[in-house]
């Protein structure tokens, strides 16, 4: 259930509490902390996790016979242990009580999405009819990145005693939190020490087993009634024991405030001590509640989304969880985006290309933050241009799957669940995510006007990224045309033709017309830069002029390919097989993961014109119509509105929607096109994880790509807002579900920027800076000016 801004459930359901602990987690961009309730273990039914952005380290496990390493976002030591009983002043101390157990009465989980806190109420009564209420409220503090706080309250209804407590941590922890890795080896923490202060404080230390990070967590455990504690420690964990006066009127307190820090941060430092110092000086649970409280609601100043009704509601949770993973502490770290947050460990904390659907948000809101995320893969740019070496190519080949190193994670074998199959995994082939990167950049040097990044990194980046493709294109003479063979596309479900001994499709068009992209760009962007900055990347890139006219000749004669007068998705998928798409959604309920029931049937996907997901589609989705008519023009095909519509129509058809950010995609080219069905698509989008509609998946990780990527659909989408390098473009499409919106925005200096969206009306607002007048162009070419300190509005 939810409120304006809170999320909420009213009763415990053991069977959806791994998806409530996922989707109340609670972060600060730095760390975050899944909301599991403290009573509970790591289990079938609970998973308690904290993770670090950035936090990663490397193990090698043997998979059916198989050397397999994985690079994980390491789940560390877990601060939020608590358990209790009641010790009735006429009778025995009773059992340590938790969620399951039958005696509790009543659950209550509220999210408030306003402040960052999670509170726990649970109502327990024993077969004497004593009852013991108890409350719990949880922040990962905004304001303060090394600190989360935890407050619990008892209140006695019917008797009186006391109750035992013991607050733990624990770091006896491993990455054991999705099921398809449980053959997979996830002890990443080693070398653990524990112990306890004479202050009270309790700690532990540890290390991760091959990358070497230092982590350390202290807890300060203070109750009122204070009393004294009783102390023990293993080499793994503390536990210290406080039993506390209770009666009907008499409440007992327990706070716990707990610091966690690493060699990876700076200044660097020992983790232990500054983990100590932090807390050894903590604030009341009230004053940090005030602080942290404070630093939401200037968080929420910037982002800060109004749209009515219940998709209004979804989006504000789905902005609270991208802040979450990705605030201003962001832009302090050496963290990329990592797809499913900080909110579990599928796909083992990893960055996709699912950037390319969180940079647009935060580039036009928090643009720092979006420069760290693109340092992020500048700094990675050696790791790159190693991995393009040793493939025979040169620039920069990013990995599809990155963490710590910037090296290829991508897992060498998968596993199929509904066969119980280990397979190949040839995902890495998907080449296209150094598109997407430089495109994010593109779009940042925009929207920012930082002339630093785009003609430094962002320069560095796109020149690189620019020579991968030119290497990877290879001249057919009987086509007369350059090809890119063996890749994956965006789809992921054909990783080779049928039969073929080796993996991998050629010419898929995405891939192909966003390398044409990138080249076209690149050039472009060579000639905008100042002399000596020009002279001095060609020099140390080694351009010539040879190299630059292979760029223009690559950039116009790069192979799309056609059929039945629609775009293929790559070349030979005309002639493909069709799929019964009837037969298999009568005989299956869910047929998202298709190529899964086809493997487990022992077909393959290879075989059917069916994709998982957008894939030429994504096309519509990166550029406007007149940008992606010009690009096929570039390239010598005229993209007419029948050739587009009926390709839309062509792939409509054919998509399982195995991915959350396939209706995401959907929705926003029907959206744009005014098609009957878009509101369907983006609802699916804005509804995938709170309603778990992939079955089990949401659990182990929300899909930051899809709750970003739906607030950018009302944002840019809905508006047509596009930043140029002069102006900003709004040419809103009406959508009867979304009826007004508001917003605001960061735009070339210009910080708060509203706009307001009503029916036939456009209002802009400019708070007073000593930058210019905001530049606008609206429907009809209609160039405008709004000038610092002043609104208008606007008739559409």
């Amino acid at each position: 259930m939810t409120t304006v801004w809170t999320w909420q459930y009213d009763h415990y359901d053991p069977q959806r509490e791994r998806l409530v602990e996922a989707l109340c987690t609670l972060g600060n961009g730095r760390f975050a902390t899944r909301g599991a309730a403290p009573e509970t273990d790591a289990g079938p039914v609970h998973y308690p996790g904290t993770y670090a952005a950035g936090c990663y380290d490397r193990l090698t496990s043997q998979v059916s016979g198989h050397r397999v390493e994985n690079e994980d976002m390491v789940n560390l030591p877990n601060w939020i242990p608590l358990r209790y009983r009641c010790v009735p002043e006429d009778g025995a101390p009773g059992e340590w009580l938790t969620p399951d157990d039958p005696s509790m009465r009543h659950s209550r989980i509220t999210l408030d999405m306003r402040t960052g806190t999670l509170t726990r109420r649970m109502l327990f009564q024993d077969g004497h009819g004593r009852r013991l209420g108890v409350t719990h409220t949880r922040l990962v503090h905004m304001g303060d990145p090394y600190l989360a706080a935890q407050r619990t309250v008892f209140h006695a209804y019917g008797w009186r005693g006391a109750i035992e407590v013991e607050s733990l941590l624990d770091g006896n922890v491993t990455n054991a939190g999705v099921a398809r890795y449980r053959d997979l080896d996830g002890r990443h923490l080693t070398a653990h020490r524990a112990g306890v202060e004479r202050d009270g404080i309790a700690w532990i230390s540890c290390r991760t087993a091959t990358s070497g990070i230092d982590v350390a967590v202290a807890a300060r455990t203070l109750t009122r009634p204070l009393v004294p504690a009783t102390i023990s420690c293993t080499d793994t964990g503390t536990a210290q024991k406080f039993t506390l006066p209770i009666a009907r009127g008499r409440p007992a307190r327990v706070v716990k405030s707990a610091a966690l820090y690493s060699s990876y941060d700076r200044p660097t430092g020992d983790p232990l001590q500054h983990a100590i110092d932090h807390v050894t000086r903590p604030l009341s649970f009230g004053a940090l509640l005030t602080s942290h409280r404070a630093a939401w609601r200037r968080l929420w100043d910037q982002a800060e989304l109004q749209v009515p009704g219940e998709a209004g509601r979804i989006l504000r949770f789905h902005l609270f969880h991208v802040l979450q993973t990705l605030s201003p502490h962001t832009a302090e770290l050496d963290a990329g985006v990592p797809a499913r947050g900080l909110h579990g460990e599928a796909y083992r904390g990893h960055v996709f290309w699912d950037e390319l659907f969180v940079l647009p948000y935060m580039t036009l809101h928090f643009p720092e933050v979006a420069r760290a995320l693109l340092m992020y893969r500048h700094r990675r740019l050696p790791a790159a241009l190693a991995a393009a070496r040793e493939a025979g190519g040169r620039g920069e080949m990013y990995p599809w799957q990155s963490a710590g190193s910037g090296r290829e994670e991508t897992q060498a074998l998968h596993l199929n669940p509904r066969s119980g199959r280990w397979l190949p995994d040839h995902s890495h082939l998907q080449r296209h995510v150094g598109s997407a990167i430089a495109l994010n950049a593109w779009r940042y040097g925009l929207a920012t006007g930082d002339m630093g990044f785009a003609h430094g990194p962002g320069a560095e980046l796109f020149l690189e990224i620019a020579r991968y493709w030119a290497e990877a294109a290879a001249y057919d003479a009987g086509l007369q045309r350059y090809r890119i063979r063996g890749v994956l596309g965006p789809d992921e479900y054909h990783d080779a033709y049928p039969d073929a001994s080796a993996p991998g499709i050629d010419d898929n068009a995405y891939t192909n017309v966003t390398a044409a992209w990138v080249l076209a760009r690149a050039l472009a962007l060579l000639a905008e830069l100042p002399d000596t900055r020009r002279v001095e990347l060609s020099g140390q890139l080694g351009l010539d002029g040879a190299e630059l006219e292979r760029w223009e000749d690559i950039s116009r004669r790069l192979h799309v390919p056609f059929h039945q007068g629609v775009i293929s998705q790559f070349e030979g998928y005309g002639n493909l097989a069709e799929l019964d798409w009837d037969a298999y959604r009568a005989r299956y309920p869910d047929i998202r993961r298709l190529d899964r029931i086809l493997e487990a049937e022992g077909d393959t996907v290879n075989r059917y014109q069916a994709s998982k997901q957008a894939d030429t589609l994504m096309l519509g989705y990166l550029f406007r119509p007149p940008d992606l008519r010009a690009l096929f023009a570039r390239l010598g095909h005229r993209l007419d509105d029948d050739t587009w519509n009926a390709t839309v129509s062509f792939y409509m058809r054919r998509t399982s929607h195995g991915s959350t950010l396939s209706s995401l995609v959907h929705g926003w080219i029907l959206a744009r096109g005014q098609g009957p069905d878009a509101w369907s698509h983006y609802e699916e989008a804005l509804r995938s994880d709170v309603n778990d509609v992939q079955g089990g998946t949401t659990a182990e990780g929300i899909h930051l790509g899809a709750m970003a990527g739906t607030v950018d659909l009302v944002e840019r989408g809905i508006t047509g807002l596009e930043a140029g390098p002069d102006a900003l473009r709004i040419d809103p499409v009406p959508l009867r579900e979304v009826p007004h919106l508001s917003f605001t925005l960061c735009y070339r200096g210009h910080r708060g920027v509203r706009l307001r969206l009503l029916p036939g009306r456009l209002g802009v607002t400019v708070p007073a800076s000593p930058e210019g007048p905001l530049k606008l162009i609206l429907p009809g070419e209609r160039h405008v000016d709004v000038a610092a300190g002043e609104q208008h509005w606007f008739h559409l």
